[in-house]
C-alpha cells in the first residue's frame, strides 16, 4: 500500500515536469512495467487528476483541470521557487507583486521548518539593488508569450531606437530576458527578415493575426542573436575589435546589452558592438582597461589616433604648466 502510494506521488511529480511522457519512459523512470503505469494512471484519474492519454504512441500528459493540482517539489526546487517569488516582488514584471506575495505565503505555510530556515537565511543576507529602468506589464508579457506559443501573428505599435513610431506585423518566436529588459525575437513580415524588439516599447493591437508556420530560428544561440540585435544592429557604426583579456575578464566588463563577446583563445576575445558616435566608441573601448586592436571600421582607427594625440598634447601642456608654477 505504502509502496503504491509513493509510486503514485512520483508518477504525478514526473507528469508535472514535462508536457508528455510515453508509457515506456515512465516505466523506466519508476522501474515498473508499462502495464503498472497504466494501472497507476487509472488510480490518478480516480483521485481526480486529469491525465490524458495520446493516441498511437500511448503518451501521457497532465491535462488542465478545474483546480491546480498540488505541486510536488523537492527541497532544492522549493527553495528556488520561494526565492524566485521573493525576487519577483521587486522584479522587472509589473502587476505581479501582490500575487507573488500571496503565492509565497501559501508556499511557506507548507514548507518544513528546515526549508523555511534555509530560505530565511538566504533572505536575511541578500540585499537587492534598486534599479531604475523600464518594466513590462504581466499582461503584455503573457499576450506576447501566448501569441508565440499559438503561432499567431502579432501586430503592435513600436517606438524605434531613434524615437520614431511605426506599426509592425510579426511572427513571434522567442522571448529573451536580459537584465531588467525583455526582448522578442520575431520574423518581421513587412521587412521579410528577423528582428529583435524591446517589449517595453511595444503596444500590441488586438486581435492577433492569422496563424503561421514556425520558421527555423536565425541562430542556434538565440541569446547571442538577441545580444547582437540590441548592441550592434540599431546603431550607425558597426565595430569589430580584439580585446586582450580572457573571456571571463572581458564579459565582466562588457554585458550582452553592450556587445557580443566571443573567445578567440585563452587570452583574447572578439568584440562586436555598435554606436552612433565613433568618438564615444573610442573613449568607451579605451575605458575597458584592455589592450585592443580595431578591425573595423577603419574610421575608428583614425578617430583613436586623433584622440590619442589630443590627450598626449593635453598631458604635455599640463606638465609644462606644473613645471613653470612658482614655488612658494
Amino acid at each position: 500500500m505504502w509502496e503504491t502510494s509513493g509510486r503514485l506521488l512520483r508518477l504525478l511529480s514526473l507528469l508535472q515536469t514535462r508536457r508528455e511522457w510515453t508509457g515506456a519512459e515512465l516505466a523506466g523512470r519508476l522501474d515498473v512495467t508499462v502495464r503498472t503505469i497504466r494501472r497507476d494512471v487509472e488510480r490518478l484519474r480516480a483521485l481526480g487528476y486529469p491525465v490524458d492519454a495520446a493516441r498511437g504512441a500511448a503518451g501521457y500528459r497532465l491535462g488542465p483541470g478545474a483546480e491546480v493540482p498540488p505541486l510536488l517539489l523537492d527541497d532544492e526546487e522549493a527553495v528556488a521557487v520561494a526565492m524566485g517569488l521573493r525576487t519577483a516582488v521587486g522584479g522587472t514584471i509589473t502587476g505581479i507583486e501582490e500575487a507573488s506575495v500571496r503565492a509565497l505565503t501559501k508556499l511557506e505555510q507548507l514548507l518544513p521548518s528546515r526549508l523555511r530556515h534555509r530560505i530565511n537565511t538566504l533572505q536575511s543576507v541578500t540585499v537587492p539593488i534598486s534599479q531604475g529602468g523600464p518594466t513590462v506589464g504581466a499582461d503584455l508579457l503573457t499576450a506576447v508569450a501566448t501569441a508565440a506559443r499559438n503561432h499567431e501573428q502579432l501586430r503592435f505599435d513600436y517606438v524605434n531606437h531613434d524615437g520614431s513610431e511605426r506599426r509592425r506585423t510579426t511572427e513571434p518566436h522567442r522571448l529573451v530576458s536580459s537584465g531588467r529588459r525583455w526582448y522578442l525575437v520575431a520574423w518581421d513580415v513587412d521587412r521579410d527578415d528577423w528582428r529583435t524588439f524591446r517589449l517595453d516599447r511595444m503596444r500590441p493591437r488586438t486581435p492577433t493575426g492569422p496563424r503561421f508556420r514556425p520558421r527555423d530560428l536565425p541562430a542556434d544561440d538565440v541569446s547571442s542573436f538577441t545580444a547582437r540585435g540590441i548592441s550592434v544592429r540599431p546603431y550607425r557604426y558597426h565595430a569589430v575589435l580584439t580585446l586582450h583579456g580572457s573571456l571571463e575578464a572581458v564579459t565582466e566588463r562588457v554585458p550582452p546589452t553592450i556587445g557580443v563577446v566571443e573567445a578567440i583563445d585563452r587570452r583574447r576575445c572578439r568584440l562586436e558592438t555598435g554606436s552612433d558616435s565613433l568618438e564615444e566608441l573610442a573613449v568607451w573601448v579605451a575605458l575597458f582597461g584592455f589592450e585592443f586592436e580595431v578591425h573595423e571600421p577603419s574610421e575608428l582607427r583614425d578617430v583613436i589616433e586623433t584622440l590619442a594625440g589630443r590627450l598626449s598634447r593635453a598631458s604635455a601642456e599640463s606638465s609644462r604648466a606644473a613645471d613653470t608654477r612658482p614655488v612658494r
